[in-house]
């Protein structure tokens, strides 16, 4: 049987993507309300009921709002670090069965090896991951303000890749929604990737072993799929890596399912 990937929804308001593997049934993230989440595996024909984790990048709602319902309810296991786990306890205030791992670290859950590592954001201890699996391995760079060199040499392993792309620079500048505050926040770096920072992190990344690349996480507001699409499309063009195919995500809805 392949590995499965379905990135359940991606976007300002919103993160959840879902793994299965022979052995292994996990979300990566949970940020949509439960309701949302049931309804969107219903989707693919998976129930949370089957799930055997969540693994959580950050405390940030748009990734943990679904977190009560699901994992307290059906008392799923949480993987997150310990800075993360307090983070989650104090907002959501809830009990969860955590599994705490330490970032820079790799742990196992069932046959899916989960190397953790920081990535630059305005949070507690966030972290991207690359998940190994036995079909190939695939990288999750949902919120970071800038690329390191670490962030981009953990990743290049990855087969399959879901990168931010949250912001078009003119469209987050004259956007009359957002006080220069937050503006100032996204732009920084701990903040968001803009498309042209997401071109320019995919040009590092590439290998000839990278096959999908997912654009996440895009702004409502500030972006359009198009736009993410097209910039960092041709910035692979430029680099001759035709081989790698370009999706977007949705906030609303779920991409087709990857077999990996």
């Amino acid at each position: 049987m392949p590995v499965q990937l379905t990135i359940l929804g991606s976007g300002s308001g919103g993160n959840c993507a879902y793994l299965e593997t022979d052995e292994t049934r996990l979300l990566i993230d949970a940020g949509f309300s439960g309701r949302q989440v049931r309804q969107r595996l219903a989707s693919i024909g998976r129930t949370p009921e089957s799930l055997q984790a969540v693994l959580i990048t950050h405390e940030h709602t748009d990734h943990v709002q679904g977190l009560v319902p699901l994992c307290a309810r059906h008392r799923i296991p949480i993987y997150c670090n310990r800075d993360t786990s307090e983070a989650v306890a104090a907002q959501l205030e809830s009990r969860f069965d955590y599994r705490l791992f330490e970032t820079k670290q790799s742990f196992e859950v069932g046959d899916v090896i989960v190397d953790a590592f920081p990535v630059p954001h305005d949070a507690s201890d966030p972290v991207g991951f690359l998940l190994r699996t036995p079909a190939g391995n695939i990288g999750f760079l949902t919120d970071l303000g800038h690329a390191t060199q670490l962030v981009i040499q953990r990743v290049r392993a990855a087969h399959v890749l879901v990168l931010e792309a949250n912001h078009d620079l003119k469209l987050l500048q004259d956007d009359p929604k957002r006080p220069w505050s937050v503006k100032q926040r996204i732009l920084s770096r701990h903040g968001h990737l803009s498309n042209d920072a997401a071109a320019e992190a995919a040009e590092q990344i590439v290998t000839a072993e990278l096959r999908h690349l997912y654009l996440g996480h895009l702004s409502r507001d500030c972006n359009r799929p198009e736009l993410a699409h097209r910039v960092v499309s041709e910035r692979l063009q430029r680099i001759s890596a035709s081989h790698v195919r370009v999706e977007s995500t949705w906030q609303d809805r779920p991409c087709p399912t990857l077999h990996v």
